[in-house]
């Protein structure tokens, strides 16, 4: 189970590492080219439900903290994924895993 961590909250989100690395990626994609977005997380039963929202900027520290050390194999679709969802007027959110097979509906 990785971290993220934004700004110098002391909020820290606790994401699967598979999950955090294909979001580190869209993430640092959409900062890359300084465009600033919402992420809305959902926390689990176990840490009482809810849901935070950041608006992600370039300009303040991120960190993406993983507890294994292997990175894992990429699914090009999953973070294509994430980029429609960071795109949207809802903001970056978790969507399931794609089979790699899958299309990806742009409409």
């Amino acid at each position: 189970m990785g971290k993220f961590i934004y700004n110098s909250s002391q909020r820290e989100i606790d994401i699967d590492d598979r999950v955090l690395a294909h979001l580190r990626v869209a993430i640092l994609n959409k900062l890359r080219r300084a465009e600033s977005f919402a992420m809305t997380w959902e926390h689990g039963v176990e840490k009482g439900s809810g849901r935070t929202t950041f608006w992600l900027h370039e300009a303040i520290p991120l960190q993406f903290v993983f507890s294994g050390n292997r990175q894992p194999t990429l699914n090009r679709l999953w973070v294509e994924q994430l980029l429609l969802t960071a795109n949207s007027t809802s903001g970056l959110h978790y969507v399931p895993e794609p089979d790699e097979s899958e299309e990806i509906d742009v409409e």
